[in-house]
Parts: structure tokens; sequence; C-alpha cells
């Protein structure tokens, strides 16, 4: 038997070799960090209705930069009281949750582009992206958080934490809640004072099976999907922010905005939701034997409310509530629920609402005040751009202008513009001092 000597082979195949594992383990193996440019999300909302959020004041000191996953863990791990951790632009993978445990931390984007820094759950599959656990004071500002199976960003209320501020932040694809606020136990001080502000909450498309393990035909056929939902909150104010497509498999979802659960003194206001299942819910249709009600003294003004089949705006086992100078364009409702009033809701004011469809929907056989409401069919002439959330006021309108019931919860607009002792009903305030112009 001859001896064999094997052929060498040539240094271009072997470097090409390389190249092609390199290759494969890149696509196997997705990196942890992208340095991808970012693209603000091009959506069919009007421009005019999408608010841009005061930039934060300059970080004090201690100042944490991360340009890692692995340096934003350390940082969040190892901070101390009153650290800023700034992140730097890119999409960050992260690979298990996130916990912030720290009181005053604040993490936020380096630039103040929300779009440029992405906290993105998908390649990990995760079912919760950021936590917020035994601490207060925290704020989470200027980022996106993306591609999350159940929730967005978890408050573990349970655990003590009060006053946390979401800002400028977008949550995109998250296909249970965006933010969500657990059960809290009796022995537990109940969440108070937080805000969440100037936020985008927005998917791509309705929620699908594949979406969520945990969501399935046995239970919730395809609907556990909300926007902000949070149970025993106090003192909330959820303001500014924008809400689009949260839908459900088969548009039965929950509310992009849901207090529940003896929640109390919180206001929500200047918020646009368009194209989801359910639009602002204040209370429940199920009620657990150890919550009497489930809304308390929360009010719901000036808010823009776009096409939400299931209800643009529904109070459900609410006291002494104030629903007030909201806008609701959806002419086609299939349940005619622009506005719906059910179970018990003693001492709730609904006033100086515009609608365009059909009337206040009253299910409810407790004392409710219902004051200068009003319906009005769709025109052309009426809103600047329906469909796409902007329901400001096109031309002066003869039963809208000076309709309204003065209020001493409602002394501003949509916009934030005075209102006088005859205000207008709905968001929109139509200036005064013009009646042939209208800045919005």
């Amino acid at each position: 038997m001859g001896w064999y000597r094997r052929p060498r082979r040539s240094s271009a195949r072997v470097m090409w070799t390389i190249a092609l594992h390199l290759s494969l383990v890149a696509y196997l193996v997705p990196p942890s960090l992208s340095r991808l440019p970012a693209q603000q999300p091009e959506l069919p909302i009007a421009a005019a209705v999408i608010r841009v959020a005061p930039p934060l004041p300059p970080p004090a000191e201690p100042v944490v930069g991360v340009q890692s996953v692995e340096e934003l863990f350390r940082a969040v791990e190892t901070a101390k009281e009153g650290t800023t951790i700034l992140l730097s632009p890119g999409r960050y993978m992260l690979p298990r949750r996130l916990e912030i445990r720290t009181d005053r931390l604040t993490l936020r984007g380096a630039t103040g582009r929300r779009e440029e820094v992405i906290l993105d759950g998908g390649p990990h599959q995760l079912g919760e992206l950021l936590a917020i656990h035994g601490c207060s004071d925290v704020v989470v500002a200027d980022l996106t958080i993306e591609n999350v199976r159940w929730n967005g960003i978890k408050l573990d209320t349970d655990s003590g934490v009060h006053r946390v501020t979401i800002y400028n932040c977008i949550l995109h694809n998250i296909w249970q809640r965006g933010v969500k606020g657990v059960r809290v136990p009796a022995t537990v001080a109940r969440p108070e004072g937080f805000r969440v502000m100037y936020c985008l909450f927005y998917n791509d498309r309705p929620k699908s099976y594949a979406d969520d393990p945990a969501d399935t035909p046995e239970n919730f056929q395809g609907n556990y999907i909300g926007g902000i939902d949070v149970m025993f909150a106090m003192r909330w104010t959820i303001s500014d922010n924008v809400f689009y497509n949260i839908q459900g498999r088969t548009r039965e979802g929950r509310g992009a905005i849901f207090l529940w659960h003896d929640s109390r003194d919180c206001i929500v206001e200047r918020n646009v939701i368009i194209n989801c299942d359910v639009g602002i819910a204040i209370g429940n249709s199920y009620k657990p034997p150890d919550v009497p009600v489930h809304a308390t003294n929360i009010v719901v003004r000036n808010n823009f409310v776009v096409q939400c089949p299931e209800s643009d705006i529904v109070a459900d086992y609410t006291r002494d509530c104030l629903i007030a100078n909201n806008t609701i364009f959806d002419p086609e409702n299939r349940l005619g629920r622009l506005i719906r009033l059910v179970h018990d809701n003693s001492g709730t004011v609904v006033a100086s609402n515009l609608l365009v469809g059909s009337p206040i929907r009253n299910e409810s056989t407790s004392e409710i005040r219902l004051l200068q409401n009003l319906v009005l069919p769709p025109s052309p002439d009426l809103f600047a751009d329906p469909k796409r959330g902007d329901l400001h006021l096109k031309t002066p309108q003869l039963a809208v202008c000076d309709g309204g019931t003065p209020l001493p919860q409602v002394t501003e607009d949509f916009d934030r513009q005075p209102r006088d002792s005859r205000p207008d009903i709905g968001a929109d305030e139509w200036p005064k001092e013009s009646p042939l112009q209208k800045s919005n």
C-alpha cells in the first residue's frame, strides 16, 4: 500500500471556509447589539396629534453610559440610588428580563430620540422585557421596547413600587400589555403617583396565536392584549400618549387604557386612541368579591378616540367618576358603544362629550348625570382628519361651540388652550378670538 499525501489547501480556500463559518454563526446567533440606523415609525396618524415631548433636563451625577447589553445589565444591577444610565444608540437584544431594583434610578436614551435606542425581546422570545421591583421614583425615558410576548414594562406593584415615570417611549409589538401593574395584596400600599406620558403604543397587526403561546383557543382566543393595564392605581396620570392598532385576533381585545380593581383618583387626558379594540376602560364586568368598586374619582377628559369596535369609552362598576369633553369618531361601531355605561356607576358624570356615531349607551340602573353630550352625523366639514386621529374641529360648529357644561375639572382643551365659562362640547375648543382661523 503506497504512501498517500493529502493535498494542501490553498490559503484562499481556507480563508473562504473561515468566512463562511463566521457568517453562519452570525446568522444563527444574533448579535447582542446592532448599530443599524433607526427610523421614526411610519404610521397613518396625523402629525397634529403626535405630541413632541419636552426634553428632559440634563442628568445629574452619577451618570453611567452603556454601549452593550452586558454593560446595560451590569449598570442596572450595580447602580447606586440616584444613578442615571444613558444608553447609546443601537438595538439591544436582551437575553433575559432586565430588572430595576434601585430607588431614583433613571434609564434613558442618550440622544433623547426614542427611536434610536431599542430594547428588543424578539431574538430570545422574552415574556417580559423590563421590570421595576421593590423601588420607587424610577424614570424610563427616550427609548423603544419591542417584540415581547407578554409585558413590555412590568410593574411589580405587589412589591411596593411607587412614583414611576414612563416618558417619551415607544412600545411596539407587545402581545399582552405594554405596561402592566399587577394585583396588590392588602398588606402592600397601592401603587401611587405614576405617570405615563408622551408615549406611542402600537402593533403592526392584530395578535395571532403564534405571538403568545399562553393565549389559546381554550382561554382568551387570541384576544388577551391591551396597552396600559393597572390594578389598584392611586393618583396616576396617563396623558399625551398615542395608541394605534392594539387589536386581538378577532378584534375583542382589552383596553388601550384599562384601570380597574379599586383604582382611585387618576387622570386620563389628551390621549389619542386609533383602531384599538377598546379605547378607555375604567372598570370591567368581572369584579372579584373583595373589590367593591373598580374605579373611584377617575377623570377622563379631552381625549380623541377613533374606531374602537368593542367600546370607545366604557365605565363598569365605577363611583364618582367624570367622563367629560372627549371627542369620539366611530360612525360604524358594530355594537353602538361609543360611550358605554354598564352595571353600577353611582355618582358618575358624563358631560360635554362629542360623539359621531351612536348615542351614549346607558345600561346602568344607578344614578348617572348626563349633561350636554352631543351626537352628530359624520360630515367632511367636521374634523380635520378623523380616520388618522385628528379630531380638531375643521370649522366652527353651531351646536358644538359654547354648548358645553363648565366644569372645574376641565379648564383646558386637548391642546391645553383655556376654556371659558361657555366651553365647547368635545375635546377641542374653538378659539374665541378668531372665528375664521383655528390654531391647533
